[in-house]
């Protein structure tokens, strides 16, 4: 949660947000690509451990209840995305943009998930894997399209701008699919993490996240399979490294969800018991993943809008934007700041939401029993 706000904050007040691609070999710097590269672990893991709990909800639900919850929630999150954070996005009260993100593909996959654990187990882990491992297989068939396959497909595989009525636009961000998929492999995850306890979970997950790694860096020396953009040898070693690495988000590939989750599963085989001091106060925020998540969308654009205000721009101009670009709307191409001043922005954003985020899972920990609680 707290690396996410980065790659947000970068977003809203990079000087080159606007003009430039963080992973772009040819501009790039090594801190730069970094800053973008780590933000890549979020939403994946964010995907594959809400898989995770729930299965572990199950453990104290039927599958009725389950599903049901699942589904519900699912919408919930669909409306969310779409009326909440779409405005804290944009700040634009007409949603000219109607813009699907995070949000909205947790929130399908979570529907998805919800009617499918009504299969047998081994049913929904076959099922995860052939996503997982098979939708890069559509990546052939996307290279000889010489126009859009329609928006359904693209709600699938594909990002898409489709214009809706009156000045209202769609905008595809995320495609489902292979967030689906991993959230199914997530639910699966689940049943091995309770099966294990101790030394042997730890064991366990060691083994298997170094087995993601594995299989991540065989594949992608290969460069024949499993994400869209190959890497290619560049001017030094350093950069052909950059470029190995520089794999594919929209939708996640196959490499880019084995990169990221295998990552995550090693830190929680090297660092999931730890307690202290630092894991007490990361924790805050990880009990409160929904809140947090809207509440620093509103307060990092709040405060870019500030800025640009005072930078002399208006209102108006700040909702003047690419529809199809939709990264921060109040900041001016050519303004912004450095990098450095990004790191400084975005500690004083995840700071300054601790105490509300401390007092809801406070709350949360009190108020069990409300039922509402489970939706937030």
């Amino acid at each position: 949660m707290i690396i996410m706000a980065l790659d947000h904050t970068r977003d809203f007040f990079h000087k080159a947000a606007q003009t430039d691609d963080p992973l772009n070999l040819a501009t790039t710097t090594p801190i730069l690509y970094f800053t973008r590269w780590i933000t890549h672990l979020c939403a994946p893991i964010f995907v594959f451990l809400a898989g995770a709990g729930a299965y572990f909800q199950s453990q104290r639900k039927n599958k009725k209840q389950l599903s049901t919850f699942l589904i519900k929630r699912g919408l919930w999150l669909l409306l969310i995305e779409i009326f909440v954070i779409g405005f804290a996005f944009s700040f634009d009260g007409h949603y000219t943009i109607i813009g699907l993100q995070t949000i909205w593909s947790i929130g399908i996959s979570m529907i998805i998930l919800g009617l499918i654990i009504w299969l047998p187990f081994n049913a929904i882990l076959i099922t995860g894997l052939i996503i997982v491992l098979g939708h890069n297989a559509l990546d052939f068939y996307e290279q000889n399209l010489k126009s859009s396959p329609g928006w359904w497909y693209d709600l699938l595989h594909h990002q898409g701008f489709y214009p809706l009525w009156d000045h209202h636009s769609l905008l595809i961000l995320y495609p489902f699919l292979s967030w689906s998929g991993l959230m199914m492999l997530g639910y699966c995850f689940g049943k091995l993490f309770v099966k294990y306890q101790g030394t042997q979970r730890k064991k366990v997950l060691l083994w298997l996240g170094l087995g993601v790694m594995a299989f991540f860096f065989t594949l992608r020396y290969i460069n024949k399979y499993g994400d869209p953009d190959p890497w290619s040898t560049q001017r030094n070693a350093g950069v052909t490294f950059l470029s190995f690495m520089n794999i594919h988000k929209y939708p996640p590939s196959l490499l880019y969800m084995c990169a990221t989750i295998g990552i995550g599963i090693l830190f929680l085989a090297v660092v999931g018991n730890k307690k202290n001091w630092l894991t007490r106060f990361i924790t805050v925020y990880g009990r409160v993943p929904f809140l947090y998540y809207v509440l620093h969308f509103f307060l990092i654009h709040f405060v870019s809008a500030i800025c640009f205000l005072a930078r002399g721009h208006s209102y108006a101009e700040g909702l003047k934007m690419d529809p199809q670009a939709m990264p921060a709307k109040f900041m001016a191409v050519g303004e912004g700041y450095s990098l450095f001043t990004v790191y400084i922005i975005w500690i004083c954003i995840v700071l300054s939401l601790y105490p509300v985020c401390k007092w809801f899972s406070d709350y949360k920990q009190k108020h069990r029993e409300k039922w509402w609680l489970s939706y937030l």
